[in-house]
């Protein structure tokens, strides 16, 4: 079983990645080529940059997050986004309605079902105040189209209310420092670092203490998502940058949800902070940072997720073309089977669960990510994922 397997070392990572990435051409507009590991380009807070580094404007995010009955109608001074919505209790009847810069209402639209996660508990079952479980969690992340307050309709028995209104546009720049060589790569395949993609890192601390700290387990699984966000998104960056604020923040995670994000256009984003080692995801061993993409499972288990909503349609080419590539590096740097079924063990609880090695999300919790459509292509990208991994070891 993949849990046994120990933490490939620092050197046998680099060393995979860099034969697998070899024979693809993933990068858009580019072609991958044997290369070890880049720095990510993350600055911590308080540290200087790095010799050499850039730096570029970012919009500030803004934001205003409430609880409880003042969640449900929320009126702001900014154009709004998104609008994060998370609830414990039952999921189905839940509306929300926007309200345009002059107070009007729009119509009533049902909440999407969004992409659940959440962190892993010590214990099966276990629950801490104000975190939901896999069972009752309900998430929501909604565009709003610049629309100035909503109102929300949540089903009977909803508890533990939740909302944020979210502008990740129109706030003051402010400077972040990025490497001069940005994209970076991770084994030749491009990636965008979280300072490239704007993120704030003091949103992972509250009043200086570190929200999550990051916690490393050898890597099982390889997980699929979607955001169940807007598709022909015009500025993905921005919208990682919302998911951030909501996971970060209106979740409470610390931290984004997922270890990478791929947009339409095939371009890889770092999610999970994993530490300044210079591999994304991963500590500076090749363990794989806990996220909270999975709720229940997600402690070595990685998790990848496609922007927008693939319920009806199949992701772009490029993006495919990506989610393929980085998943054929991923699984040769820990010496995964890409077409395996394998029993997951949780290093956090013991909770155990049979899934294919690269599964979707609604594999391991009752939801329908990755979406109905990229749900039914996952045969297809195992296979696809294996022979990239076979191309590399020949070519090796």
């Amino acid at each position: 079983m993949p849990n046994a397997r120990p933490a490939v070392s620092r050197r046998t990572l680099i060393g995979a990645l860099g034969a697998t990435a070899a024979t693809l051409a993933v990068a858009p507009g580019g072609t991958a080529s044997a290369a070890p590991l880049t720095a990510s380009g993350a600055t911590a807070p308080g540290t200087a940059p790095a010799a050499g580094a850039r730096t570029v404007n970012v919009p500030t995010t803004r934001a205003r997050s409430l609880a409880g009955s003042e969640a449900t109608s929320v009126r702001t001074d900014f154009p709004i986004r998104y609008v994060g919505v998370s609830w414990d209790g039952p999921k189905r009847g839940a509306a929300i309605r926007l309200h345009d810069d002059d107070g009007k209402p729009g119509s009533w639209k049902p909440l999407p079902a969004g992409c659940a996660g959440g962190p892993d508990q010590a214990s099966p079952g276990a629950r801490t105040a104000g975190t939901a479980t896999a069972d009752t969690a309900a998430t929501a992340l909604v565009a709003a189209g610049g629309a100035h307050g909503y109102e929300l309709r949540l089903p009977d028995g909803a508890v533990n209310v939740r909302s944020a209104a979210i502008d990740t546009v129109h706030g003051p720049t402010r400077l972040a420092a990025v490497s001069p060589t940005t994209p970076v790569t991770i084994g030749g395949v491009e990636y965008l670092s979280r300072a490239a993609w704007g993120a704030d890192e003091t949103k992972r601390f509250n009043n200086g203490v570190e929200n999550s700290p990051p916690k490393y387990y050898p890597v099982q699984t390889l997980t699929v998502h979607h955001t169940d966000t807007p598709n022909a998104d015009a500025d993905p960056a921005a919208t990682v940058r919302a998911i951030y604020q909501y996971h970060a923040i209106t979740n409470d995670w610390g931290d984004i949800g997922y270890h990478f994000l791929i947009d339409e256009a095939g371009r890889i984003y770092e999610g999970r902070w994993s530490g300044d080692d210079g591999i994304p995801a991963h500590d500076a061993a090749g363990n794989g940072v806990t996220a909270f993409h999975t709720a229940g499972f997600n402690s070595g288990n990685l998790g990848i997720a496609l922007l927008g909503t693939l319920t009806d349609q199949a992701p772009t080419d490029a993006a495919r073309k990506s989610l393929t590539a980085l998943l054929a590096v991923l699984a040769a740097a820990h010496k995964l089977d890409p077409q395996a079924h394998v029993t997951f063990v949780n290093p956090v609880n013991g909770v155990t669960k049979p899934v294919d090695l690269i599964s979707g999300h609604r594999d391991w919790l009752a939801t329908d990510c990755p979406g109905g459509t990229m749900y039914a292509s996952l045969p297809a990208l195992r296979a696809d994922v294996a022979g990239l991994g076979d191309s590399g070891a020949a070519a090796n």
